[in-house]
């Protein structure tokens, strides 16, 4: 398997969390209202698997190695644009987050919500489309059998002190 292997089958994950997402935001403009938990999960996954995990494993990881690599303008481009809709990501969910508390003190910014969410939702359609059809085919070119092994079983560690990491902070938020 070619590092892009794993990263890809993240992204179907990542798809059906956005079709699910779309569901929820017509769902919540119908009845005027959203659903907490639904938001509750959506922020966690946002935050725990695409970004720490899946975006952690492109950025610490894939992306590092291909900024090694004496890659065209445009594939350089094209992966600080990657880089930039990673952090977009970022701060809508932070957005979320920061409304969601609102919501439930009883402000009204449900269409905040929803909004962002929608952003959300139509950002992942395009950026797993161009990492999945564009950069991850014109990048793997620059790596050798032996450096896109290195990178997987990099994955696979990075991927095993993800749970680690995630639980250890939810220990330290409550200690005090």
């Amino acid at each position: 398997m070619k590092p892009r292997g794993p990263l890809m089958i993240e992204h179907r994950l990542m798809e059906k969390m956005m079709e699910i997402t779309k569901q929820k935001i017509s769902e919540s403009r119908k009845s005027n209202k959203v659903e907490m938990p639904f938001i509750d999960a959506f922020v966690d996954f946002m935050t725990t698997y695409a970004d720490r995990t899946h975006h952690g494993k492109e950025e610490d990881i894939y992306f590092r190695e291909c900024a090694k690599k004496n890659m065209t303008n445009s594939e350089s481009e094209l992966l600080n644009e990657l880089l930039q809709e990673h952090e977009l990501s970022r701060k809508t969910v932070e957005a979320i987050a920061e409304a969601q508390e609102r919501y439930r003190e009883g402000e009204e910014v449900l269409d905040v919500i929803l909004d962002k969410l929608n952003a959300l939702v139509a950002l992942y359609r395009q950026h797993i489309d161009k990492e999945d059809h564009r950069f991850f085919p014109e990048s793997e070119k620059y790596f050798s059998e032996t450096e896109q092994t290195a990178m997987l079983e990099e994955f696979r560690e990075f991927d095993e002190k993800i749970i680690h990491q995630k639980y250890r902070s939810v220990v330290a938020r409550w200690k005090n």
